[in-house]
């Protein structure tokens, strides 16, 4: 249901394939591992989510996971985006 490809925000982007429900989880992002910047490792799921503040997926902590999921219906060929919590966005 996903694809990555060329995105507008920055790089490479996950983007929908199909339409997508909201509440549709997509799986592990980021794996808690201290070995890592931040506790986690990321997966490359997380790896090609770009940041919005005006986001159509969250990451949730569950155990020592982050998972990411739809918080709203998403159109077939849109990106699919979340804020980022666990990264400074300043640097």
């Amino acid at each position: 249901e996903l694809t990555i490809k060329k995105s507008y925000i920055e790089g490479l982007g996950l983007f929908a394939k199909e339409f997508i429900s909201a509440n549709t989880k997509f799986g592990i992002s980021h794996i808690k591992d201290d070995r890592f910047e931040n506790n986690y490792i990321r997966t490359p799921l997380g790896g090609f989510v770009n940041h919005s503040t005006t986001p159509n997926c969250e990451f949730y902590k569950d155990g020592d996971y982050i998972i990411l999921r739809a918080i709203r219906h998403i159109n077939i060929g849109h990106e699919l985006t979340a804020e980022y919590w666990l990264y400074d966005m300043s640097s």
